[in-house]
């Protein structure tokens, strides 16, 4: 077998040539350098001192296989780049024309159905197996109809309506569903309102937000520069298949599995928190919801503060000058992530709010750590042409880099005596972001209460430093006369908005940015790679290390398999995300992966994030379940990264406990509420699991991406039947577990009925979640990578 996927290696250029790859190379940035004006020259030489061999590795790959376009690291974010420049809506193949479709290896991929390209993420193992050939398979989903009516009031923006548009379809339940919104308020919505609607599908749950091609979008293709040649192609060649919306003309009411509809008048200003993206504020009601989530007990909307103690101000040092914080003040304030950046409404807009403060004499706080993190290169070409570049600057939203940032954990360290503030004296201390996440331990492990807003948004809160404030009835602050300064003060109407980006927004910018895309930059060009066509592991390497997921594979498949007696490894209740299961933040001192970094001559310093170290599956496997804010019922409401060992009663690390199950020849399952996977397509968070010995998943509902992700890692997704779950069947998680799967394929099909019994006499059904009859044949294998190993040796 080893011989044959050495054959295979030696002909890696030559498979699959016929699927287009386009690569945009590590979308994420860490902000150890901010408020400073060399922040994004900083950050990127720290990126490349600590990802060097990352960085290799891609640029290896690049050279090694056909049909790979390549973008640089430092470009920008890989969705924002799909949408100004490597989306083609239309295909022009040698005459031959065909919509434009893309998978990415990230959920927000989706960002490009705002362009009319139908496109969704997959988990990175089912985007290898494509790129070496295989076929997608899904099960045909239903299609939601959400009819946009009206037009959005002045000064609401962007992000209000998608905060909206999430708590609706996530109530409504699209998990597995494509949305398609319609209607005359399509009209009113630009292009980049539209993908930042089409961004956030994961965290309403669909599988894409799909915007049909319109006026709309033809004048976006042409302000991005695409040629009027192009332009005029993709219209004819649409309009003829009947697939172009004139919403001039006539239109023929559609079918959908069920309907939507929302009043864009209805929609108001309004933030999302402080521990889910669903969890829709109306920015009136925010100081009323903020106090009832200090009184409420731990939960998504709570923190169960004292009564005595929440009005505690802790005071502290901050480089020789006073400071203070208390519950809600914010410590981290981000212009941050794709669904945002994207979209030059409201980043002028947030320009425009730092403009005001700053003539009205308002500044943010020195200790508030905030940031600007473009998705692109044109973004900054349009802040300097407006002129309110400056003045985010004199707020401490200088540039730090292009790409995810904070909204996926890259928020860096605060500063030492704010981190010693917070953890001494158990502040529940804020981060005002305006990315699209915000679960626990993700944007900071210091920043309990984490709250999405608009750009905006995010100015604002960081000159009022606390989300403890009503901005209808209190200041913001004190201006330079001496007068209280409101919210209102501040705030750009639409019609202010709108005339800095007519003036500011301009199609050269794009056509200067795109054009050198991927001549790269001095650092990524200075990088030597061999150019062998079959990589060459180095063993000591803690970034690059050869995966695990072939050895002792034999060319004849395993086949499927029954659980006996597992124990449970961990049992958890509702909406685990995958940032729980595998996070990509930083590394905690005490963690089984921080022990073996420091093992292996790694300094602290250089930990990196788990994220920068995807490529070591040694680092990931002892990353998952490593989640600070993680709650695991074993552990009776202590939060952490362990579990108890059932036979022994011990609390372990759970990689400790997954080791010692393994050593002893013991298979383990998770117990699982609802949502289970939600958040980004993290194939770690089903490799991690599968490294750990885990054999089965039983959930009340899986995410989409996360549920295809264990199929591809052979691991058995089973559903409680409905109105059932872990508490409802009293079972503890201390019980031993057999899943009765038939051991022959043939009498295994999607979606069977499956008893699971327990060694004290516990019986119940659960549904199988192999959808299809692909998957089987995936399960059959050991996984989607060994199936197509085996049919590309055969072949």
């Amino acid at each position: 077998m080893r011989d044959a996927m050495a054959k295979l290696g030696s002909d890696a250029n030559k498979i699959n040539p016929l699927v287009p790859v386009d690569l945009v190379i590590d979308h994420s940035v860490q902000v150890d350098v901010a408020r400073s004006p060399n922040a994004v020259q900083a950050n990127m030489e720290l990126e490349f001192s600590r990802n060097k061999e990352r960085f290799g590795f891609l640029k290896w790959g690049s050279s090694a296989f056909q049909n790979m376009l390549v973008v640089p690291p430092g470009s920008g974010i890989v969705h924002q780049v799909n949408l100004e420049y490597l989306g083609r809506v239309v295909f022009n193949t040698d005459g031959i024309l065909y919509p434009d479709s893309v998978v990415g290896t990230d959920s927000h991929t989706t960002m490009i159905d705002g362009l009319g390209v139908a496109g969704w993420g997959v988990g990175g193992i089912e985007a290898e197996a494509t790129m070496l050939g295989q076929p997608m398979s899904m099960v045909l989903p239903g299609v939601v109809g959400f009819k946009l009516t009206g037009k959005l009031r002045s000064g609401v923006i962007a992000t209000d309506l998608v905060l909206t548009v999430t708590q609706i379809l996530r109530k409504h339940g699209v998990v597995g569903k494509f949305v398609e919104f319609y209607g005359e308020g399509m009209g009113k919505l630009s292009l980049a309102d539209r993908a930042t609607i089409a961004n956030m599908s994961p965290e309403y749950g669909a599988t894409m937000g799909f915007f049909p091609v319109d006026h709309v979008t033809l004048d976006y293709l042409k302000l991005t520069g695409r040629s009027d040649e192009t332009v005029s192609m993709i219209e004819a060649y649409l309009r003829a298949n009947k697939m172009f919306v004139d919403y001039n003309e006539p239109q023929t009411e559609r079918v959908y599995s069920s309907y939507l509809e929302l009043d864009l008048d209805e929609v108001e200003p309004s933030m999302s928190g402080p521990k889910r993206p669903h969890d829709r504020v109306p920015l009136k009601d925010m100081k009323s919801d903020w106090h009832a989530c200090l009184d409420n007990k731990v939960g998504f909307k709570g923190f169960a503060v004292p009564k005595d103690q929440q009005d505690k101000v802790v005071k502290f040092d901050f480089h020789g000058q006073p400071a203070e914080i208390k519950h809600g003040s914010v410590v981290i304030a981000a212009i941050t992530s794709c669904t945002n950046t994207s979209n030059p409404s409201v980043m002028l807009g947030a320009g425009l709010v730092a403009k005001k403060a700053c003539e009205l004499g308002l500044e943010v706080k020195p200790w508030v750590k905030t940031s600007l993190a473009p998705g692109s290169g044109v973004v900054t070409k349009y802040l300097l042409q407006s002129g309110l570049q400056e003045y985010l600057n004199q707020q401490g939203f200088h540039i730090v880099g292009y790409g995810c940032t904070t909204c996926i954990g890259n928020s860096g360290d605060l500063d030492e005596s704010v981190s010693a503030a917070i953890a001494e004296n158990d502040v529940v201390a804020a981060a005002v972001l305006s990315g699209n996440r915000n679960f626990e331990g993700r944007v900071h492990p210091l920043t309990r209460a984490n709250y999405l807003a608009s750009p905006p948004l995010v100015v604002a809160y960081a000159l009022a430093g606390t989300v403890d404030i009503d901005f209808e009835k209190e200041p913001i602050g004190i201006g330079k006369d001496g007068k209280e300064v409101y919210f209102r003060d501040i705030w750009p109407s639409t019609e202010e908005i709108a005339q800095v980006v007519q003036s500011s927004v301009l199609p050269d910018m794009f056509k200067g940015t795109y054009e050198a895309i991927t001549k790269g930059n001095p650092m990524w060009n200075q990088l030597t790679v061999p150019e062998a066509s079959l990589y060459s592991w180095d063993p000591k390497s803690t970034y690059i290390h050869e995966p695990p997921y072939f050895k002792d594979m034999t060319m004849s498949p395993p086949g499927p398999f029954a659980v006996k007696d597992a124990y449970c490894l961990l049992n958890f209740g509702d909406s685990i995300t995958t940032d729980h299961i595998s996070p990509a933040g930083s590394i905690h001192k005490d963690s089984p992966a921080a022990k073996y970094l420091m093992e292996r001559g790694v300094d602290r310093k250089d930990f990196n994030s788990y994220g920068s170290r995807r490529g070591n599956d040694e680092v990931m496997a002892r990353g998952t379940f490593a989640n600070i804010r993680i709650v695991n019922k074993f552990l009776k409401g202590e939060v952490g990264p362990k579990t108890i060992h059932v036979p022994t009663g011990e609390k372990l690390y759970v990689f400790d406990a997954a080791m010692r199950y393994k050593s002893e020849g013991l298979a383990t399952i998770i117990l699982a509420g609802a949502e289970y996977g939600s958040g980004s397509s993290r194939d770690w968070a089903a490799k991690g699991p599968m490294l750990l010995g885990v054999k089965a998943v039983i959930a009340k509902s899986f995410e989409r991406i996360h549920r295809s992700n264990l199929v591809g890692m052979g691991i058995i997704p089973l559903c409680f039947k409905a109105g059932e779950d872990a508490d409802s069947l009293g079972l503890t998680g201390h019980e031993r577990y057999s899943i009765n799967l038939p051991t022959n394929l043939s009498e295994i099909r999607p979606g069977q009925d499956v008893t699971v019994t327990t060694d004290n006499g516990k019986s119940f059904t659960c549904t199988l979640r192999f959808d299809t009859e692909v998957e089987l044949a995936y399960f059959n294998h050991g996984g989607i990578l060994p199936y197509v190993i085996r049919n590309l040796a055969q072949n």
